[in-house]
């Protein structure tokens, strides 16, 4: 008997990084990385006001695909590329898609904030096994906050919700230190607030489990372990005091301060302590004591539905 193998690629872009994967399948394994290659970005320094990506950031975008495909593009196999909420969202989209696509010849697709919340949550149920009963995913983005909950392969509720570490630490300037305590309670007020407001929104259940599965809450996990409060090794869950006590600390510095802390990478630092603070107010409105840090979000689950390991729920792309 010939084993058959099936390849399939896709291109992230997202506000930090572009990165390309390159997955297989073969007998007995779902999904085996073939191929990774990332372009480092910094697009929210490229946003203005309204959330518009400015020109720096559309050449970015353009250099940023045309690096990670350019070397072997004819080898590769047919490559899904998408752009997250940076793009999705900002009123000048329709542009920025037009203009990397003439200079690169590929033309991102944007998924809808929903739609990434059910990959995640294939993913994440994919990853951790068929057994997980019921399963509670939890994403943090940069523009938005993605939450999918059920029992089956696919999710029974999807939400996305604009509070992404990126917007909440432009709305309230949280982006250097923050010494007012009083300035702390209104952000976790206002979080806590717009997340009652959802009537849906799931929580966690006594018997089942809670996943996290972005760079938000595995760098909140690096943090805890590095600072010594887990000496179990690879970050592989996190509390809720884990992050109330990161979000002190993180406070109490500003941008470079962060990123010197361990765990807290300096790309990702200006926004690290808005990332905390949401995280915190997710997990106490979804009623979380803990979080299982997924190493699979919605990159995966377009993976594994592109290799057939998954059956698809209608179309990937809006």
């Amino acid at each position: 008997m010939v084993n058959t193998v099936r390849q399939a690629g896709v291109l992230d872009v997202g506000c930090h990084s572009a990165l390309l994967t390159v997955a297989r399948r073969r007998a007995g394994v779902d999904m085996e990385p073939v191929l990774s290659r990332k372009v480092r970005l910094q697009l929210h320094e490229t946003l203005d006001a309204t959330g518009r990506l400015g020109k720096s950031g559309v050449r970015s975008v353009q250099r940023a695909v045309a690096e990670t495909l350019a070397e072997d593009r004819e080898s590769l196999p047919e490559v899904y590329a998408f752009a997250t909420s940076v793009i999705r969202d900002a009123p000048n989209r329709e542009e920025v898609l037009a203009q990397v696509a003439h200079a690169t010849g590929t033309r991102l697709r944007v998924l809808s904030g929903e739609e990434e919340a059910r990959l995640a949550y294939v993913a994440a149920r994919h990853w951790a096994g068929t057994r997980a009963g019921s399963l509670l995913v939890l994403d943090i983005g940069g523009g938005t906050v993605e939450i999918a909950s059920g029992t089956a392969k696919q999710p029974r509720t999807v939400l996305s919700l604009p509070l992404g570490a990126r917007t909440v630490t432009r709305d309230w300037k949280l982006g250097e230190a923050v010494s007012s305590k009083r300035r702390l309670a209104e952000v976790r007020d206002h979080l806590s607030d717009r997340l009652t407001e959802v009537a849906d929104l799931p929580r966690a259940e006594p018997d089942g489990r809670v996943l996290a599965c972005s760079k938000t809450f595995t760098q909140l996990a690096r943090y805890t372990t590095n600072a010594g409060r887990d000496r179990s090794g690879a970050p592989q869950r996190l509390t809720l005091d884990d992050v109330r006590a990161a979000v002190g600390v993180l406070a109490k510095n500003g941008s470079a301060g962060r990123g010197r802390l361990p765990g807290i990478s300096r790309h990702r630092a200006g926004q690290s302590l808005a990332g905390a603070l949401v995280a915190e107010a997710l997990m106490e409105a979804c009623r979380a004591t803990s979080v299982e840090i997924s190493p699979w979000s919605t990159r995966e689950g377009l993976l594994l539905e592109r290799l057939g390991a998954l059956r698809p729920k209608g179309s990937a792309h809006r």
